[in-house]
């Protein structure tokens, strides 16, 4: 049995659909792209597929991950082409490898969001940005089944900063990318902030954080804001970072073999006379 890992996207409106939403989805997808799934045992069988940590709806992602098995081999990159081509636009399937080590779920720790806040001005959201830092306990509520849940939103938080204008961003890997909201007006005050968050119990999401800027520095944007999750990952205590999940099993793909080809040359050499 093979089992491939996906990196997939949530982008533009598709950011709205839910967990259920993108499952119905992928799985017709699969369908589509006659995929070879291995199938769980008993009355209702259903595809192998595991989901880890989904980001909520109604916030855009570059990084979802899940992993399917199958009962054939195929190659990573021509089953993400097929699967890609299967789904809607903006739940884009764009990174695939086969796995070779365990425990994807838990090199899942932490991720880096970005919150576009429109209609607040950049000189209020760092002072908000850093009296929330200079705080050791930011109290914030959330409903839960049992009713309203108190919890610290602070301590889950790495890293949190405030970035001028809205017109593009900054990329997972550095570069610079329109805004996944650059359809917003722009004429009005805007306010970016970047936010690295650990995965604790309870989860603290970007809400969280922004109801805790709302309670140190009496922050509200008028309009929601636009979460987009930029990465998950291992973060890494010595740079910072948030590291990619899937490069564990890139570096444990075997290198390409070069006895073959050297095989084969000699093989096809002209013989000489003996």
């Amino acid at each position: 049995m093979q089992r491939i890992r996906l990196r997939y996207t949530k982008r533009g409106r598709l950011r709205f659909t839910s967990h259920r939403d993108f499952q119905r989805a992928f799985e017709r997808a699969l369908r589509r792209a006659e995929v070879p799934m291995a199938y769980s045992a008993g009355f209702t069988p259903h595809p192998k597929v595991s989901y880890a940590n989904a980001a909520p709806t109604g916030t855009g992602s570059e990084a979802e991950y899940l992993e399917i098995a199958l009962t054939d081999a195929r190659d990573p990159e021509k089953l993400r082409i097929l699967l890609d081509e299967s789904m809607p636009t903006g739940l884009d399937i764009v990174d695939a490898v086969e796995a070779r080590t365990s425990g994807l779920a838990d090199r899942l720790t932490a991720s880096v969001w970005e919150l576009r806040l429109d209609g607040v001005d950049p000189a209020d959201a760092g002072r908000a940005v850093e009296a929330f830092k200079a705080a050791d306990l930011v109290e914030v509520q959330r409903r839960a089944k049992n009713g309203l849940r108190t919890f610290d939103a602070r301590a889950a938080v790495v890293d949190l900063d405030s970035r001028d204008g809205c017109d593009g961003r900054d990329g997972p890997d550095g570069s610079e990318t329109q805004s996944p909201q650059a359809d917003r007006p722009t004429e009005q005050p805007c306010a970016i902030l970047r936010l690295v968050v650990r995965h604790v119990t309870p989860a603290v999401r970007p809400d969280d954080v922004l109801s805790g800027l709302r309670a140190v520095a009496d922050l509200a944007p008028p309009v929601p804001a636009a979460v987009t999750r930029l990465a998950q990952g291992l973060f890494d205590e010595e740079t910072g970072t948030v590291t990619d999940p899937l490069a564990p099993d890139r570096e444990a793909a075997p290198a390409p073999s070069t006895a073959e080809p050297a095989a084969a040359a000699k093989a096809s050499a002209p013989v000489g006379p003996a």
